[in-house]
């Protein structure tokens, strides 16, 4: 019942375009822990966000969010499980990788040399809070469908398949997702294949047939 309420509510919110524009992802993620509202609620989880002096942490308690490694391997408590980091939508590896700078040299080249790259990696349109965890399991993998129920995090309803390379984010962070694609197409070019458009597509259609479903509610 909470990620239902959660989705018609986000369903209900348009994707609002920030004219502010940044030099640096550094500055930008300054920037979004300074004005993040109160009642925002990570990307995949739809976890509280509670401040803790300058940083950021989730509040599992409300989402069921449980880590699927608590521990790290060399047996410490896994640090980015408990703390909200700044997700890119559209990973840097995947818009990166359209711009000769990558090719040249990788991310640490386009920082570099590339005021394109970093207004795009700057972009705060593309850049969402998501628990550590997730954001690292994400990785650069595409969005896509995945079968079977979602397990791996506690109640948190993203699924992960770490073999395909794939991940399913939850009914109410699709339309965010979606529209910060076609927003990077719009707005600097970025290639999407047929097949992501197609699904982006049916991610909006469906966000706007559930609002309407409430709205007649």
């Amino acid at each position: 019942m909470p990620h239902l309420i959660i989705a018609l509510v986000l369903c209900c919110v348009s994707f609002n375009l920030y004219a502010e524009q940044f030099t640096s992802f550094y500055s930008a993620k300054k920037h979004l822990i300074k004005t993040l509202p109160d009642n925002a609620t990570s990307l995949y989880c739809g976890c509280n966000i509670k401040r803790q002096g300058k940083k950021l942490v989730p509040d599992p308690n409300a989402c069921g969010y449980v880590p699927r490694n608590a521990v790290t391997r060399s047996g410490k408590p896994n640090a980015r499980a408990t703390r909200i980091e700044w997700e890119h939508i559209v990973s840097a590896w995947e818009f990166g990788h359209q711009l000769q700078c990558w090719q040249d040299g990788g991310r640490k080249n386009c920082i570099k040399v590339s005021a394109q790259f970093r207004k795009m990696e700057a972009d705060i349109n593309n850049l969402a809070p998501a628990i550590g965890e997730i954001n690292a399991d994400r990785s650069n993998y595409s969005f896509g469908m995945i079968a079977g129920n979602a397990s791996q995090y506690g109640r948190c309803q993203v699924k992960v398949d770490f073999k395909q390379r794939v991940v399913e984010p939850p009914f109410y962070a699709r339309k965010r997702i979606a529209d910060a694609y076609f927003y990077m197409q719009k707005t600097y070019g970025l290639k999407i294949s047929d097949k992501q458009q197609k699904l982006f597509t049916a991610w909006q259609n469906q966000a706007l047939a559930a609002k309407n479903s409430n709205a007649v509610l």
